[in-house]
């Protein structure tokens, strides 16, 4: 159904109305308008049929210069909103113009209790262009007034629309070298200009901008080339890319003339090197010259090969195939059917499987077809007997237009594929084909065998359908007078690139089929569906906390941002972590001959960009760089006016001349700033013109790294200077535990703007005891976001793009309100929406292909990031604690932002007692004022959380003793070493790891003088034996613990018997006598470290060494409680290699100490020393007699033991 529009004119603006209504639903209905020519259109609107109940609430938009060939206004969500009532308007101002004379509005959607109803209007303006046809032969020469044109500014604009894939639009050079072509590749445009340099000639060093795709739609295209030296803005429609040019200057120097249209050969006017431009081209400017209108009135400057001046319009149809189930075309054979059969059509298509054509064929027996199909991107013709597979190199599921025919010849059935050589396919009897041929696929409800599929229908562009030589009319397809069809969209091709406007982020691959598109994130650091998230810790804060130590590892400050990851080195020693970056320059530089005219100039190339660097320092608390000067006769500064003679440059470039400190107005060393200098005359030592050396810490972290270093003072006779630059170290995570507390339910923190419309990632970690409350929301005029606690055991987060809304919900097993930490991660994309919670299942939903990409939050100029702040009533604000917040790799400083907020409060207290877990093996979790620190002085172990082992190699003896408890409060400088007050008299709890291939060997001794022992020995047959005497009127007992293996786990079975003769002594003795020679880790007895005593106060009159102590990695003894990263377990490479010798030396000391001699000690102790109550207390006065006698001893370091124990290792 067509309407012709009344042409309402006032001044140069006009409004075309008319209505269109049905009584039936006749299959796709459509009002067109003419607009009798060109027009520039701005706005439609849209009314529903007066006085009725009929209108359209959803429809499409179609325009076309011919009334043929329509091409798509393109939205979101492919569909402009109608109305809701017949009478009131719905207007609709177009994002960018249409240049159109025909428009189609295809109604989606009607009223539900009418039909359709449609009355329009369209607003715009009249538009003039001049207009040249090139045939693919012809082309548009512009000559200059003189030899060659030397220009540092350059600004050429276009219209095109083409009829091929591909094609030179623009060409001109100079002989110097310098270039400029604009062509179609492909079917996309690409941009090659060059500058001043004629050794950039091969392809692989010529540099080449791309653009755009399916650019051969038979549609008009803006290009805008602007040029101002090297700095370059190209744009395609409405897309720009901003590149600098290659070569030595900044000026595009052409010969004799540009052409339009090809690339011609010198002296050979009308041939050409390069495919020519089929099509139109309007409105070409080169410097303000409109060259078509100079053409057209046949100046002489220009030189027009068979060009004219009318687009001529070629009278092609396309049918799009919309439905990879349930699209089909039936077309009848011709009536004159020739004996051999010949079909030819063209296609395209993103797919990678899809069937073309399915044509039955007579046969007694079973059915049979001929099948063409595309298979996994290759064109495939079957026969029932034979198969032919086309395309072995190129795939024709690239989205450009392919050609195929078949033919049969006899025996044979022919095909070609484009300009590839034909394929053939020897028949055993000639081919019979039925009265008809079913394209793209075969009906869904089909009863018989007429058609077969074996692969899924095709979706793509089909067009030039020939059958027997015959043409097909596809609008008499459309119009029901030739065969039959479902899901086809005629006179249109609404193929789309999905990947031309690149949504996979950070250097990831785009694929896509033709209603969807995926991300390739293999080798970027990133995961997700859009390549967004990062797969590495943001600092070495998170590596530490995750028990990893020190070594190499990618960190990425920016997290999702769109910085790369950087790899570094993770310097972890105890509590204190270092992030080191280093350098090409590490070892000590030598310079001399160098002045102030032409100074000595060093280099740092570091192992990240400046702006990688940036990130790092920005989230660093405290950053430094060592920088030494070791001179002889070279000075910092002249002594006479203080002007620089040598100096460092920053990270901006700039040049800086204190070599120490975090104060740099200060021209000064830092002996300067320590007044300590050799000579009190001068601020660096340097200056006294001796041989001296400067060496300072820069710890002024917005300037840092150092760049550059500049020497300009060696020149002199004997002068000479020597440099040393470290790594770049930055230490603490400062928004790692940057945290907030909110203490009122209407309190809340706002941020400024982010971009967030097309993804959108925010993680946190909060810790509550409330059961429900909001973390963040934001509310627009209809899309929204927010993260709650919708239960206690539930998180949920919810947003609307214009689809309504989506929820997803993470439950825990336990509750999250339970006043420890817990983090959140919400991520929305164009292609899918994800929710995670501590280490539970992340939650997934994928978003509709076709749905609105783009989240508009609150106005367009402010993003008001609201914690807890519900706009909803049934909502309840969020009282706990919220920390380490992070939008879209920002981190946000909430300590900041909460001293001038009512109602939250900077810091959270309370980090220990609501994170179990920080510390452990005896560790004590010790509150700082951001964080936590884990003390391991009661633990045998070191380290940022207590899970390193001191592993020592020994061929020798240490020796620890240890005060009873009553020392312990008459000497308090012993506490660090001694026993604690609570020490037990009937519990004893040993730990130790071990490594050995020695027996018998003594392992650990306990011992008194009053002939009490507990020996730990490997006996001869490498068993483990554990003797212990409590009393010296009775034998020793022994346990010999045996390792069993239990469904794959280790256990011990404890073997308990008392000796009855002096025999069994002489086994300990015999072990004692050999000692120990292996490795020792971990070594505690009850809250005693005596391995860890013996390395860190060597001297100390409580330990005693005998032989060679060396620390060790022995194999590197592991730690089996060390915990691991959320991250670690996937993308962090472990270098530990597996020693089953090792770990069956661990499990026998973890498992031993736990099962063993804690039950074993535990037991007999508390037996034994029930039955030595009464001698004890009739010994009490003796030993109180003899305290202060200990005490003289212990203090003149006398090894008398009637007070002491010794342990032996």
């Amino acid at each position: 159904m067509k309407a012709s529009a009344n042409f309402l004119s006032h001044t140069s603006f006009f409004s075309a109305r008319t209505s269109y209504d049905t009584q039936n639903r006749i299959m796709s209905p459509w009002l067109q308008v003419d607009l009798k020519d060109r027009m520039e259109v701005t706005a439609v609107a849209t009314q529903g049929r007066h006085g009725s109940n009929d209108w359209i609430s959803a429809y499409m938009l179609l325009y076309s210069d011919t009334g043929r060939i329509w091409k798509q206004y393109m939205l979101e969500d492919n569909r402009l909103v109608g109305n809701v009532n017949p009478d009131s308007v719905v207007h609709h101002k177009l994002s960018q113009s249409i240049r159109t004379r025909f428009l189609r509005f295809v109604p989606l959607e009607c009223s539900p209790s009418g039909r359709v109803g449609l009355r329009v209007a369209v607003y715009g303006c009249a538009y003039r262009s001049y207009v040249a046809d090139f045939d693919g032969r012809s082309s548009l020469l512009y000559r200059f007034n003189q030899k060659s044109m030397s220009t540092v500014k350059d600004v050429i604009s276009l219209r095109f629309k083409s009829r091929q894939a591909e094609g030179v639009l623009l060409h001109g050079e100079g002989q110097r070298g310098d270039y400029i072509t604009l062509e179609l590749h492909r079917g996309r445009l690409a941009l090659h200009l060059n500058l001043d340099d004629s050794r950039v000639r091969s392809s692989s060093a010529r540099m080449v901008v791309t653009l755009g795709s399916l650019l051969d739609d038979l549609h008009w295209h803006s290009v805008l080339i602007e040029r101002f030296n090297k700095q370059v803005n190209f744009t395609l429609d409405r897309h720009t890319q901003h590149f600098r040019t290659k070569g030595d200057g900044d000026s595009l120097e052409v010969d004799y003339e540009l052409s339009f249209g090809g690339i011609p050969l010198p002296g050979k006017p009308g041939t050409f090197i390069r495919r020519n431009f089929h099509g139109c081209m309007e409105n070409l400017y080169y410097n303000g010259v409109n060259v078509i209108d100079l053409a057209k009135r046949r100046k002489p400057q220009i030189y027009s090969g068979n060009v004219t001046f009318s687009c001529s319009e070629p009278q092609l149809v396309a049918a799009t195939f919309q439905s990879s189930s349930s699209s089909f075309l039936l077309l009848p054979a011709p009536a004159l059917i020739l004996e051999d059969l010949s079909v030819r059509l063209q296609f395209r298509t993103w797919n990678l499987d899809g069937l073309l054509l399915s044509s039955p064929l007579i046969s007694g027996q079973e059915p049979r077809y001929l099948i063409l199909q595309i298979s996994s991107g290759r064109l495939h013709l079957t026969h029932q007997t034979s198969a032919l597979k086309m395309s072995e190199v190129s795939r024709v599921n690239d989205g450009l237009w392919h050609s195929v025919s078949l033919n049969t010849r006899g025996l044979q059935i022919i095909m070609i594929l484009d300009s590839e050589p034909a394929s053939t396919i020897q028949l055993k009897s000639y081919l019979q084909p039925k009265d008809k041929h079913y394209f793209g696929g075969c009906p869904v409800s089909q009863n018989d065998s007429s058609c077969l599929n074996p692969t899924m229908a095709f979706q793509g562009c089909v067009r030039l359908i020939l059958v027997n030589n015959q043409p097909v009319d596809l609008l008499s397809v459309q119009q029901g007078h030739l065969g039959n069809y479902n899901q086809l969209q005629f006179d249109l091709c609404g193929i789309r690139d999905r990947c031309l406007y690149n949504f996979c982020e950070h250097g990831s691959r785009c694929s896509q089929t033709w209603s969807s598109f995926s991300c390739d994130c293999t080798g970027t650091g990133y995961s997700g569906a859009t390549c967004h998230n990062s797969i590495y810790e943001a600092s070495c804060e998170h590596y530490r906390l995750a028990g990893s130590t020190s070594g190499y590892f990618s960190i990425d400050p920016d997290g999702s941002g769109p910085l790369d990851p950087i790899q570094v080195y993770c310097n972890i020693t105890g509590n204190k972590m270092w992030t080191e970056v280093r350098h090409n320059s590490s070892i000590a530089v030598r310079v001399r001959g160098s002045t102030l005219q032409k100074p000595y100039v060093g280099w740092f190339n570091y192992s990240a960009s400046s702006e990688q660097l940036k990130a790092l320092v920005s989230l660093s608390e405290h950053c430094e760089q060592k920088i030494a000067y070791h001179c002889r006769r070279s000075r910092l500064f002249n002594p006479w006016d203080g002007t620089p003679l040598s100096w460092w440059v920053d990270r901006r470039g700039e040049k800086r001349t204190y070599w120490g400190g975090f104060q740099p107005g200060v021209q000064q060393c830092s002996c300067g700033l320590e007044e300590n200098c050799a000579d009190m005359n001068y601020f660096c030592n340097c200056d006294a013109d001796r041989v001296e050396n400067d060496t300072g810490i820069l710890s002024y972290k917005e300037q840092l790294p150092v760049r550059e270093i500049v020497v300009g003072d060696t020149y002199r006779l004997g002068s000479e200077a020597m440099y040393v630059v470290g790594p770049l170290q930055c230490s603490d995570d400062k928004f790692l535990w940057n945290a907030v507390s909110f203490y009122q339910a209407a309190s809340y923190l706002q941020f400024p703007t982010l971009q967030v419309e097309l993804s959108l990632d925010v993680s946190f970690y909060f810790k509550t005891a409330s059961p429900s409350g909001v973390f963040l929301e934001n509310m627009g005029i209809q899309d929204f976001i927010r993260v709650e606690l919708s239960s206690p055991s539930a998180v949920t987060f919810s947003f609307n793009v214009g689809d309504g809304p989506v929820v997803l919900t993470v439950k825990s097993p336990v509750p999250l309100n339970d006043r420890q930490w817990h983090w959140v991660r919400a991520e929305r994309s164009v292609k899918e929406a994800c929710l995670q919670v501590d280490q539970l299942p992340l939650r997934i939903i994928e978003t509709p292909p076709d749905g609105h990409l783009r989240l508009q939050l609150g106005s367009q100029l402010f993003f008001i990031l609201s914690f807890h702040a519900s706009a909803s009533e049934k909502q309840r604000g969020f009282l706990g604690c919220i920390r380490a917040f992070n939008m879209n790799g920002v981190n946000f400083d909430l300590e900041e932002r909460a001293k001038v907020t009512p109602g939250v409060s900077s810091g959270c207290a309370g980090h220990c007692s609501s994170s179990a877990g920080l510390c452990h093996n005896r560790g004590k979790c010790i509150e700082k004022s951001s964080g936590y620190m884990c003390d391991c002085t009661n633990s045998a172990y070191g380290g940022p959380s207590c899970t390193e082992g001191n592993i020592l190699n020994l061929t020798t003896s240490v020796t620890y003793i240890f005060q009873e408890p009553f020392s312990v409060i008459q000497n308090r400088s012993a506490t660090v070493l001694s026993v604690p007050s609570q020490y037990s008299k009937t519990r004893d709890n040993m730990a130790l790891s071990f490594q050995t291939t020695q027996s018998p060997a003594m392992l650990l001794t306990v011992n008194t003088l009053s002939q009490q022992y507990v020996a730990i020995i490997l006996a001869r047959n490498g068993s483990l034996q554990i003797w212990y005497q409590l009393h010296k009127e009775k034998r020793p007992d022994v346990f010999i613990p045996i390792l069993k293996t239990i469904s794959g786990i280790y256990a011990f079975i404890i073997f308990f018997f008392q000796t009855g003769s002096d025999v069994l002594d002489e086994e300990v003795a015999h072990a004692g006598s050999k000692g120990f020679i292996g490795c020792f880790s971990s070594v505690q007895y009850n809250h005693v470290a005596p391995l860890k005593a013996a390395l860190l106060n060597r001297g100390s009159s409580l330990v005693s060494i005998r032989g060679h102590l060396l620390e060790s990695n022995c194999g590197a003894l592991a730690d089996l409680s060390t915990s691991v990263s959320r991250l670690d377990n996937e993308h962090r490479e472990d270098n530990s290699q597996p020693d089953s010798a090792v770990i069956g030396g661990v499990v026998t000391a973890a498992v031993f100490s736990t099962l063993c001699v804690l039950a074993v000690m535990t037991r007999f102790l508390y037996q034994h020393r029930q039955a030595q109550r009464t001698a004890r207390l009739q010994e009490k006065e003796h030993q109180r007699s003899l305290k202060t006698a200990y005490r003289a001893e212990f203090h003149l370091h006398n090894s008398t033991r009637d007070s002491m124990q010794e342990y032996y290792i």
